[in-house]
Formats: structure tokens, sequence, C-alpha cells
């Protein structure tokens, strides 16, 4: 999911943020403050259930969680845990789904199982009184509001089957959400199922889709359909994700998550109207099938844990493309849109390769054969910037000027979709409990790409694009213009769904703590740590302790990883190093001294938040240039610097390489020992020049 829509609003408020060092965006951003209870753990009279509120997970996983490294060897991508067979009928006029499903689940716990449980997320949207609409009003959400009168929708069981006998269910709430919340059910099997044994449970089923606010649902004949089956949860055994003993991983769908499961293979046959365009996850198997005015398409793609849809009788002709890697393996590139968006369709095909290239060599090579992309239609922005495997969904514009901010915008929504193939795609992190594995460390690695690729972030509206003037901010600098620097309340390895300052922050703070991770490390150690977290735990579900090993491991800089980790996922710390003080004045000549005069020179340093490591540079008249470290370990709160030279020292500059993004204001990070207002004048000047432009015009008119 893409922080981007809620970005259109922040960023007009966010410009001088950007220029001043994010200090304004610290009050747009403060949530309302958001009181939730702190259930108890869920039980039944077998398996316990994960706990509603996990605490940041701080121990590894063993080596042989999930069944330990893929080595590439094996015959499949990955350890197929959970599989689907479904064939579903969409009706365009009622935007119904009917399904039947058969999901065939292997038991990897040494335990009997005689309970399983099921998502049914379609019944987030079921009722106003669901724990996403309850939780929508007690504070910010990253949504809209809900339906205003026909809209809801759901996911209705109609009968479940294992074998020949009926299988009883009832909807349980493993967060303590309210009584009416139906999106976890517990399915009470007839034949329990034996440590390594398979449970196969056919599964009848309606899903009514609601009109598009979030994520899934339908504007006129648009249909995007995701979340629509009922989906089985993940069964964690001791040694995964801090895990001491078994447990199943359910949570309620929650209006700032998103979801979790096993890998596995689906085979799908979706029968809609003729006249519709269909795309979904993984790979048309021969030409559709037509009976009775309907066709049939059937798709299927292993080694994935998610398959979501699209239907719609406007989109134009596909925008097609291939990619090919290194590996040989191509890629068939496929973009629906409808006609007055088809301004979007080539930029996302671009970005789209761009993307298959960059992440292949950051990371390895995408290892499926198709992509799909979705441009969704007018009034369903609600479908727009979603990642599903082998498929998402882009932004819409009319027009795409060149150079504009829309331009950079398009660009960047497709790479951060596209990335998240990689990042809970193929490493298949739990986007409920820790949202900085997906999000944080998809967006970090989408403004590196932008920024090595030298592109930018225009600021002006298109009035001011058009009389010639367009400022650009670097990538990172967009992140700290909707960062809470100044006071930070949440751990970045928090969940997403109990936040004080809401789950955009892991975006933002979670991009620039890993690229102040790039700065101190080194973006080459950095990368290498990137390449074996992905090698340790691609096909597998890491925790933030396992993506910290990873990165201790791969870069050789254990002390540096562990010290970031526990100041900034462990927990949320504030940074606000400063030159207080700085001054060079000459001394008295010593009686009889020869050598000419001398310059005191002092630099006081202070600190008003966390202890990190620092760099000073202060730069003297006759060019010399002394440099000192200001090490956080005994964690001082100010520090004072005195050098006696020949020379006058010129200015002072702390962090002059900017290893520390998160730090509250950069403006206080240097001074020069007499006033400079050259920037001052530049900026006075522009602003001059514009005024008097802008008034040309008008005295032309």
């Amino acid at each position: 999911m893409t922080f981007h829509n809620v970005r259109k609003w922040l960023r007009a408020a966010s410009v001088t943020a950007m220029l001043c060092g994010g200090l304004a965006a610290q009050s747009v951003l403060l949530a309302q403050a958001v009181v939730y209870p702190i259930p108890q753990p869920y039980t039944d009279t077998g398996i316990a259930l994960a706990p509603a509120h996990m605490p940041p997970i701080r121990e590894a996983s063993s080596n042989a969680a999930w069944g330990g490294v893929r080595s590439g060897s094996e015959t499949t991508l990955s350890d197929r845990v959970a599989s689907y067979t479904i064939a579903a009928t969409l009706d365009p006029v009622r935007h119904t789904v009917a399904g039947n499903e058969t999901l065939t689940w292997r038991n990897r716990s040494r335990r009997v199982v005689r309970s399983v449980y099921v998502h049914l997320y379609l019944n987030a949207f079921e009722h106003k009184d669901t724990t996403f609409y309850t939780e929508q009003r007690r504070g910010q959400s990253m949504f809209g509001s809900e339906p205003i009168d026909d809209g809801w929708g759901y996911t209705k069981l109609n009968q479940v089957r294992q074998g020949q006998a009926d299988v009883p269910w009832s909807f349980v709430q493993p967060d303590n959400g309210p009584a009416g919340d139906h999106t976890v059910a517990r399915l009470d099997l007839p034949q329990p199922v034996e440590p390594g044994g398979t449970a196969q449970l056919d599964i009848a089923f309606t899903s009514q889709l609601p009109k598009l606010g979030t994520r899934s649902g339908y504007v006129g004949s648009f249909h995007f359909v995701a979340q629509w089956f009922p989906k089985i949860g993940v069964l964690e055994l001791p040694g995964e994700r801090g895990a001491v003993e078994e447990r199943w991983n359910v949570h309620e769908y929650h209006a700032d998550s998103e979801f979790y499961a096993d890998f596995g293979l689906y085979d799908v046959k979706l029968t809609v109207p003729r006249e519709y365009t269909v795309g979904a996850t993984g790979k048309l198997q021969g030409a559709p099938e037509e009976r009775n005015g309907m066709l049939t398409h059937h798709y299927v793609q292993g080694d994935v844990h998610d398959f979501a849809w699209t239907a719609d009788k406007r989109y134009a002709a596909p925008l097609t493309g291939t990619w090919q890697g290194k590996n040989g393996q191509p890629v068939d590139i496929r973009v629906l849109y409808t006609p007055e968006f088809a301004a979007s369709a080539a930029p996302s095909l671009q970005a789209a390769k761009d993307a298959l290239s960059w992440y292949a060599s950051l990371l390895g090579p995408y290892p499926y054969a198709t992509l799909t992309i979705v441009i969704p239609p007018y009034n369903a922005t609600g479908a727009a910037g979603m990642e599903y495997p082998t498929l998402y969904t882009a932004d819409s514009f009319t027009h795409i000027a060149p150079g504009s901010r829309q331009a950079f915008d398009m660009e960047t929504v497709n790479i951060h979709e596209f990335a998240h193939n990689y990042f809970q795609g193929i490493i298949a992190s739990n986007e409920f409990e820790e949202p900085l594995l997906d999000e944080g460390m998809n967006e970090y690695t989408n403004m590196r790409m932008q920024t090595e690729r030298g592109h930018k972030s225009a600021i002006a509206p298109p009035w001011l694009r058009r009389l010639g003037i367009n400022p650009a901010v670097e990538p990172f600098d967009t992140e700290r213009a909707d960062a809470i620097l100044n006071q930070p309340a949440d751990a970045g390895a928090a969940s997403a769904y109990v936040r004080l300052q809401g789950v955009g922050q892991v975006y933002v703070r979670g991009a620039l703590l890993f690229r102040d991770l790039e700065a101190q490390l080194g973006k080459e150690a950095l990368t290498q740590g990137l390449r074996e977290y992905y090698r340790r735990w691609r096909f597998r579900h890491p925790s933030v302790a396992d993506l910290r090993e990873a990165l201790a491991d791969g870069s050789g800089q254990r002390a540096l990883v562990e010290r970031l980790f526990d100041l900034q996922v462990f927990g949320a710390g504030r940074i606000d190093d400063s030159v207080a003080e700085f001054q060079s004045e000459q001394e008295p000549a010593a009686s009889g001294s020869k050598s000419g005069p001398q310059w005191r020179t002092e630099v006081l340093l202070r600190r008003r938040g966390a202890a990190v490591p620092q760099t000073l540079a202060v730069h003297f008249a006759d060019g010399s240039t002394e440099t000192v470290q200001w090490d956080p370990k005994h964690g001082e709160q100010w520090q004072r610097f005195v050098w006696t030279r020949t020379a006058r020292g010129l200015s002072a500059e702390l962090d002059p390489q900017r290893k520390h993004m998160l730090d509250v204001n950069k403006l206080d990070d240097s001074r020069t020992a007499t006033p400079d207002k050259s920037a001052a004048r530049r900026w006075t000047l522009d602003l001059a020049a514009a005024v008097q432009l802008v008034l040309t015009l008008i005295a032309s008119l």
C-alpha cells in the first residue's frame, strides 16, 4: 500500500517544512490520542491465538523456522502450506461473487489440530460496528468513511464440509474487538488433523462487494476484488517470529493494518460477462472459455499467499510489454486502464520495467512470469496504490507533464507497489504486527532507487511551473517533510493498528531510519545486509529481529546495527543535536612571541535527544579543516571543542555527511563566525522576481 494518497493534502502544508527541517510537519501530522483497551489473549480448548498486541520481537527465529532457508534446489520456490482451488462467478449487477473453494492445508506442527481459523476480510465492511469502522471513528485513518446507505459488503459462508461431514463455525474476536465483528471465524473440524497431516475443506461462499472505499469493491462496472475468499490463518510454531509454543496468528481486519498468510498454489477460474476484461494474479491458462454469454478465465500461480483480480467492461485494449532479466526468464507485463487515463499507461509500464531491473539487481530476480498493473477509473481511488502477488494498482492521471510532481508521484507509486512483490510478497512478513518490514523497508528502497537515478519531486503547482519556476526536492527530503521528528511516540517495530501517531509514520520514519543506517554503515555494506536478508527469508516469514541479524551479519557491523535497532526499531528515539555556539577570536600575543597571531576557536555542541555518533567539521581561513568525532557512549548532553591555531575559524558543521536525517532540525547543525545572509538574499530575490513576473502578467491582461 502506498502513502501517496495521504500525502496529497500534506504536501502543500509541508513545503516550508522541507526547507526548514520538517518542523512545520510536526503539528500537521500529530494524530488524535486514541485509547484502546488492553485485551487478554484469546484461547479456545486447543491451540492459543497470538495476543492482540504483540510486543516487538527481539529474539531471532530459529534456523529451522518455516522449514529453513530456501536453497533454490527445492521442487517449489516456497514450502506450500495452504493452497486454494476456486471457481467464482461475478454478477456485475448485484456486485456479488459466488464461489466454491477447496482449501488444502497442511499441519506443520507436532500438535493435533481440532480447529482452524479463517479470515473473512470483507466482513469488515458489513456494518458500521465492525472493528474496522469502530477504529476509524476513534481517530485518524488512512482510508475513507463508511458507506452512506447500501454500500456494505460481506463474505457469507454458505457451507463448509470436510469430506462428507458438515463443519460448524463460529465468529471470534481474537483482538477483543466488537462482538459484531465477523472478520475471523473458527471452524471446528469433524476430523482432527494429525501432525504432518492435511485437511481438505470444501467451502461454498458468497461475497458481496462493497461500494469501493478501501481496497476492494465496485464503482459502476469497475470491480476490484481483493481479500474476497475465506482465507486460512497462519499456524506459527515455536521458534518462529517470537512464538514459544504453537499459536494461531489471526487478527481482525483493523483500520490501518494489512494481511498475513501462508504460501501455496492458487488455481482459480473466474467467470464474468463476455464484454468484461479481466486481470488477475498469476498466469492465464489458455484462451478463456465461453458459455452462455459468459467467459471463464483460468489463472494459476504457485508460491504466493494471496490472489486478487479485477473486471471491467470499460477497460481499453491492454497495454502490454515484456521485460527480461539477466537470468533469461521473461516477464509479461499488462497494463489495464480506462480510456480517460490513457496518459498513465505508458509511464506505468516503463516504471515497472525500471523497477524490475533495479530490484533484481539489489535483491534477486523476480521469480514470476507475469505482472499486471491496474489503473483505477474515476471515483475509484480507494483501490489505488495497493499490492497483491503479481498484480498491483497504480495512480490515475489524465495528463502527466514532464518534470511535474505528478510525473514523480506516478513513477514512485508504481515502484512502491511493484516492490511489495519483494517486501511482503516474496519476503512474507506479518503486516498486522510488523509493518516496518513491509512499508518501511519498501519506502526506503523506493527513495533509494529514485535518488540513485537522480529523480526529484517537483513541489511547484502547475501555474507556477508555467512561469518557469519549478523547484524540486530530493526523495528522502520528502520523507522528512512528512515525518514526526520532534516527538515520535511509536517504536518502529510497533504494530500497524495501535499507534498513537498513525501508520503513516511507518513509511516515512521507516524510510529515514534505514537511510540513516545506510549512511552510517556505508551503502555497499547495507546492500550486502539486504541481500543476506533476502537470501535467508525469501518465501518465509521473518520478524524484525531476523532483519536485524541479517543486516548485522551481512554488513559485518553488528554493533552499529544493534545500536540503531535499539534506538529506532525497538524504540522511538528523538535525535536533536546542534551547534549551540561557535566563536573564533584572536588572542593577545605573548610577550616576545615570534609565531604570529593566534586564534582561539571554540565550538559548543548541545544534545537534546538520544545519543548518536556525530562528526564535527570546522573550516579555517587557511583552507584547512579539523574533523572530530563525538562518541555517544558516555551519554554527555554537551561537548566543547577548542583549537588554537594561526588561522581563524570560519564555520562549524555538525553531521556534514547528513548521516542523521531523523534529526529534528538540520538548520541548527552549522554556524559561521560572521553572519551569512546569502541564503536569505537568494530567497528574497527569487521571491521578488516571481512576484514581479506575476504582476507584469496581470498588467498585460
